[in-house]
């Protein structure tokens, strides 16, 4: 999935990200959603990549540092590619379970909410991300 298409001759920002989820007491599918101050957006957890990271290990770690949980890793979901500051940046994406945890505010992310998928895909602040919701959304429906 791509907005635009990538700038020719720099190689891409290599992130990933997890469209995390639960089950709410009634048995209802959840999807956390972070804010973050720096750009006043919601959005799936995700982050650059450490130099020689395993994408699915970064997923994770950016996961538990914005949220604070620990997930277990599902399908893998889409990669998406958008240009930022003129730079063509790609995310990998992982459904994931939220296992244990306990959000704390940081810098990064001030605040995460909880929603069920209809409230989160009007919640998100890019489309392409509403992709991705609606993707695990899917799989959901199918089981």
């Amino acid at each position: 999935m791509s907005d635009t298409p990538d700038t020719p001759g720099l190689p891409p920002v290599l992130a990933a990200g997890c469209v995390l989820w639960r089950r709410s007491p009634s048995g209802a599918l959840e999807v956390c959603l972070v804010h973050r101050p720096k750009y006043d957006d919601w959005s799936h957890p995700k982050g650059k990549l450490k130099r020689g990271e395993d994408a699915l290990a970064g997923a994770l770690r950016e996961v538990a540092e914005e949220t604070g949980y620990a997930a277990g890793p599902g399908a893998e979901l889409a990669t998406l590619r958008y240009p930022v500051a003129g730079r063509p940046k790609e995310v990998r994406y992982w459904a994931a379970e939220a296992l244990h945890g306990h959000f704390t505010p940081g810098s990064e992310v001030d605040a995460i909410t909880w929603l069920a998928p209809g409230a989160a895909r009007e919640r998100l602040t890019q489309p392409r991300d509403r992709e991705l919701l609606d993707a695990l959304a899917r799989a959901f429906e199918r089981h």
